[in-house]
């Protein structure tokens, strides 16, 4: 057997490790499209030459760019289950960004969907007031907040800011059946956006943090208590 040994490079882009072609790969590839292109590389002068391979490194380029498309699998919704999506809709399609899943015990899960070697960015709020990160598997920035079970929650607690978004880029769909309510936003809100998520006692929705950036967006959810509110908006330019 031949190990075949394959470098990536990571894409800030779509947030994912890509492969990165050798020069040799890329020459192949060059000699192949000038075959169907019916170019024979012995007569053709240089200037034409170099007009097919500006075309061709353009067309890599391209494709470079466009997403494959990742279906998210998701099983069916459990009585007390809830989940929310932040997505950008193309035609019939759903970009995620980010989604929420707030499971029967009462336990609150803020993910964001990334490519291979992003290290699954995530925060979780715990139903014993148990709040943190997490990178790579890593905890992060632990700390203790108001538990959620009880009955006793009161005012807000903010959960996360999630910036650096590209759904589309990313290419990560979902079936808006699996979720509970999707918040449809526009790429543009997106560029140097941001989407934050906190949890408000009943009728506290006006008690969240100020941000310190606008908001464009504010969505309230009341399937449990606490309720969910995700907000969408503008990292402030200086």
């Amino acid at each position: 057997m031949i190990a075949m040994l394959v470098s990536y490079y990571y894409d800030h882009r779509c947030h994912q490790l890509l492969p990165k072609a050798s020069e040799n790969d890329l020459d192949a590839a060059f000699n192949g499209y000038l075959r169907d292109q019916a170019i024979d590389q012995k007569t053709a002068s240089p200037e034409m030459l170099a007009q097919f391979r500006e075309a061709f490194e353009e067309v890599q380029r391209a494709k470079a760019l466009t997403p494959k498309r990742r279906p998210m699998k998701l099983r069916d919704l459990k009585p007390g289950e809830y989940r929310y999506a932040v997505a950008v809709r193309e035609g019939s399609e759903l970009f995620v960004t980010l989604f929420i899943r707030r499971d029967p015990k009462g336990d609150v899960y803020v993910m964001i969907p990334r490519g291979r070697g992003s290290g699954n960015p995530h925060a979780s709020y715990h139903r014993n007031g148990t709040l943190h990160h997490k990178s790579n598997d890593r905890p992060m920035m632990p700390s203790d907040r108001q538990p959620l079970i009880g009955g006793g929650f009161k005012g807000c607690e903010h959960i996360c800011m999630f910036g650096g978004h590209a759904p589309k880029r990313v290419g990560v769909t979902c079936d808006a059946t699996k979720f509970t309510a999707i918040v449809e936003v526009q790429d543009e809100e997106l560029n140097d956006g941001f989407v934050a998520v906190d949890l408000v006692e009943p009728g506290c929705e006006k008690q969240v943090i100020d941000l310190g950036n606008p908001v464009h967006s504010t969505h309230v959810f009341k399937e449990a208590e606490p309720w969910l509110l995700i907000r969408v908006g503008k990292h402030r330019k200086f």
